[in-house]
């Protein structure tokens, strides 16, 4: 099944920040899917087709460094910045009662738009991801430096190899690296000088900060939370998903074996079946005409 297959017709959504490309895959109660830092909404390829029969599913690429149309050059792009922009967008689409699933940094902002923007939000999937001081992770607290070094960004997508520079920075997030074509995606378009000049607004932002205020928000979500996590990933600890599950009143946690960060690339099959069931468990209630 191609890319376009599997996630469906693109489209897109304009904002006051600039212009938000997306895919949309099937009918029914909507599903908002959240990627993190230098990939797209490839990542989600291989779980789309299994929920799509269900729900419809929405694929933004999000201004994270991998997306192919510069926003503004005036958007903000601090981590509340972009939590308003994932509720403009819902907004924009005019969707309710969404489901946000969300992975690694989206996984933060998505605790950021179900706390500082719960209006259209009623439940929560949050895969394996940034949380409370873990924001950046500390092993990854040097690619903050990419954006302060002037021209490192574009000097790494000049790399003689930037498809072996992509695998060593994503293999240690999914025991199964993409191949060619989807490492291409994640980071190819660093040669526009736009996607560099919002990538490098994303990552001085990056902060612990916003994310310890957003947990300490978390009692008094009205959404219903799902932490699905990879039970040996070295870079998010499972503490951090068990301490999610005790803060948020309604929440529980499903372990995914044998599987790094990247959930979705390593165990799609187990991660859209937690999903659909946790949905299925939680129908919204209809009002009788």
């Amino acid at each position: 099944m191609s890319i376009s297959e599997a996630l469906g017709e693109q489209r897109e959504a304009k904002l006051s920040q600039g212009t938000v490309r997306y895919r949309e895959r099937g009918q029914g109660e909507p599903i908002v899917f959240v990627h993190g830092l230098l990939v797209n909404g490839d990542l989600w390829r291989k779980v789309v087709p299994l929920l799509a029969d269900r729900y419809r599913c929405i694929t933004p690429d999000w201004p994270l460094g991998s997306h192919e149309e510069p926003l503004s050059s005036d958007a903000d792009l601090t981590p509340p910045g972009l939590a308003r922009l994932i509720a403009d967008f819902l907004e924009k689409l005019d969707l309710h009662d969404v489901t946000l699933v969300s992975n690694d940094t989206g996984t933060a902002l998505t605790q950021l738009v179900a706390t500082s923007h719960p209006e259209r939000v009623r439940r929560i999937v949050l895969t394996t991801g940034d949380a409370f001081d873990n924001f950046p992770p500390k092993a990854f607290k040097g690619v903050i430096g990419l954006g302060y070094i002037p021209g490192l960004l574009w000097l790494l997508d000049k790399s003689a190899r930037p498809n072996a520079v992509r695998r060593a920075f994503f293999g240690p997030l999914a025991k199964n690296v993409p191949g060619p074509e989807i490492l291409e995606s994640f980071g190819g378009n660093l040669k526009k000088s736009g996607i560099r000049r919002d990538l490098n607004k994303v990552l001085r932002a990056l902060r612990s900060r916003y994310t310890k205020e957003a947990a300490e928000k978390l009692p008094d979500l009205k959404a219903s939370a799902l932490m699905v996590w990879a039970a040996d990933d070295k870079f998010f600890p499972n503490k951090h998903a068990k301490r999610l599950a005790e803060l948020i009143p309604d929440a529980s946690v499903v372990w995914i074996d044998d599987s790094r960060a990247f959930v979705s690339e390593d165990q799609p099959e187990r991660t859209a079946e937690a999903i659909g069931r946790f949905m299925a468990e939680r129908p919204i209630a209809t009002v009788a005409g």
